[in-house]
């Protein structure tokens, strides 16, 4: 079968490889749906960052690796000692690997795994027409979750996460950084959650638009002024309580800590590769925290609930689907270029 491996930066490649086998423990999937991920960007421009530069712990795996870690699919093979799933049966994925037996699994911190992996960056993930998958990582899908919303499950599994993290208090004020699709799935999450007022900074036009229709009280162009100062305008000086940044670069986080007021929590949220200078005068001085966010524990099950009770949707964060043969051209490439105006592409490998 055919499947998207990446070999290196910038390399990304259609290679043909053997169809996986259900081993004990393990079922496997035919693949509905696989979302790219801001993540796969930053690995496809710049990794290895989580993709692992010699044999995983758990899985043995070193590049090259069939990315994908945020899908859906139908199990058509069943292995050994699995009991909890069916043949047929629809499922989305939580596609943390993780050992069970350190310390941090014990205590149910999961994604604190002394030997973490993901399907798709240390063990072959979903860029293909099947994958095989641990059974303890499925969850199934209920008839009123699309495939689409399935493959959505993870990303908004994230952003769920980041909410806990944030500690947010009904009523304050939050300010996101980037309205990709992190950053569009957390601005419903936040009207869900009884967030008082959300102000998204974001320069690409079709993504303010798309975060005032989806309930932003106010949206900021970074290209036009000082997001930072835009947001002391709007908010009487005081600024925001919690500031997510969602982008993953040294410029959005120095305009979270700036548009984070007295007392504020920034929530790091995107994948900043590069070594960020910071004002530790200033922090002190307001009181300001510094949260980071990964992954997830718990969260698939209300994630999969609110997609199920249309609180959460992700009809306008999916752009375009496209098959697995323009998965680089039409996929990867194509969120590089912005004119295109994509927010979450989906391959539909079948």
């Amino acid at each position: 079968m055919k499947a998207v491996r990446w070999h290196a930066a910038r390399d990304v490649r259609l290679d043909d490889v053997p169809q996986p086998s259900a081993t004990a423990g393990e079922v496997v999937l035919a693949v509905a749906a696989c979302g790219i991920c801001g993540s796969d960007l930053h690995e496809y421009l710049h990794g290895p960052l989580y993709i692992p530069k010699t044999p995983h712990p758990l899985t043995g795996i070193a590049p090259p690796v069939t990315l994908g870690h945020e899908f859906s699919g139908r199990i058509v093979d069943v292995g050994p000692g699995v009991t909890a799933l069916r043949t047929g049966q629809r499922v989305t994925v939580n596609p943390c690997l993780l050992c069970g037996g350190c310390a941090w699994c014990r205590r149910g911190q999961a994604n604190y795994c002394a030997k973490l992996g993901s399907i798709g960056l240390s063990r072959d993930g979903a860029l293909a027409p099947l994958v095989g998958v641990p059974a303890y990582g499925c969850h199934p899908l209920p008839d009123d979750v699309d495939d689409t919303a399935g493959a959505s499950v993870e990303p908004l599994a994230v952003v769920l996460h980041a909410w806990r993290r944030a500690r947010l208090s009904g009523g304050e004020r939050v300010v996101l950084i980037g309205a990709g699709a992190i950053g569009l799935l957390l601005l419903q999450v936040l009207r869900t959650k009884g967030a008082g007022w959300i102000g998204v900074v974001e320069p690409r036009a079709e993504r303010r638009h798309l975060a005032e229709a989806l309930g932003a009280d106010a949206v900021i162009d970074p290209e036009s002024g000082d997001p930072a100062r835009a947001v002391a305008r709007l908010t009487g000086d005081e600024r925001a309580a919690v500031v997510f940044e969602c982008v993953g670069s040294p410029a959005a986080f120095a305009t979270a800590v700036r548009a984070a007021g007295k007392g504020g929590r920034i929530v790091l949220v995107g994948l900043v590769a590069e070594t960020v200078p910071a004002n530790l005068l200033g922090l002190l001085a307001h009181e300001k925290e510094i949260i980071g966010s990964s992954a997830y524990v718990d969260e698939f099950p209300e994630a999969i609930r609110l997609l199920a009770e249309r609180r959460v949707s992700v009809d306008p964060v999916v752009t375009t689907r496209v098959p697995l043969e323009d998965a680089v051209s039409h996929g990867l490439e194509a969120l590089l270029r912005r004119e295109e105006g994509h927010v979450k592409i989906m391959i539909v490998p079948r």
